[in-house]
């Protein structure tokens, strides 16, 4: 049910397009039939509340033992902050590289080892970025007891990595299936599109070289 209700606010606000007949390309050349920029929802109050409080639920829910929630640098950055409020915890900010200036550090705030966190991620694409957070997290002496996301594309890759940093411990809100569901039952796009958009979600790399780009998944 909230998970299609994201689903719509995500489609409604902008903060993910689907274009599958004329593809994005991502930073590594990829062609793509959708583009995910989840910081748009935190402009709209009742959809920013919405996410905040799912993501608060299921922590409180499913890893009550949390003593800090990590925000992943940049883009879970303003959702990890806004649930750790909500949940009256301390945050803290991870990246997966070091600043090349001031501190230098991978993590911004108070560093505590030993500590339980919890980190918040806005996308699961390949799960790159999250694992380099948790990595720099576990480095600084952290316990990572989780991780969650508002959407993920569901690739096998992403969950497969995820699975044999962190198990089964690991949600998202919402999903790529999920939203073209939605956008089909409310006319965004089309049956042919539909089926181009499924094309996508099981086989990125062909899709992508099928319209001359290359397989980087």
């Amino acid at each position: 049910m909230f998970s299609k209700k994201i689903a719509e606010s995500l489609l409604k606000n902008k903060a993910v397009t689907l274009h599958p007949t004329e593809p994005a390309q991502w930073t590594s050349g990829q062609l793509t039939p959708i583009y995910c920029n989840n910081r748009k929802n935190t402009f709209y109050v009742k959809d920013r509340k919405l996410i905040v409080m799912q993501l608060a639920s299921r922590i409180r829910e499913q890893y009550p033992e949390t003593e800090v929630i990590a925000g992943v640098a940049n883009a879970g950055t303003p959702w990890g902050a806004m649930v750790a409020y909500e949940m009256e915890l301390p945050y803290i900010s991870a990246r997966g590289e070091e600043k090349k200036h001031g501190a230098k550090g991978k993590i911004e705030g108070e560093v505590c080892p030993g500590k339980k966190v919890f980190v918040v991620e806005d996308l699961i694409s390949t799960g790159g970025s999250s694992i380099k957070a948790i990595d720099a997290l576990e480095q600084s002496g952290f316990e990572v007891i989780g991780l969650g996301a508002i959407f993920t594309y569901e690739f096998p890759k992403a969950t497969e990595i995820l699975n044999e940093t962190i198990g089964s411990a690991h949600f998202a809100l919402s999903s790529y299936g999920t939203l073209i569901d939605v956008a089909l039952e409310t006319e965004y796009i089309n049956h042919d599109q539909y089926r181009m958009l499924l094309d996508w979600k099981t086989d990125p790399n062909k899709w992508s070289s099928d319209r001359g780009g290359p397989e980087m998944l």
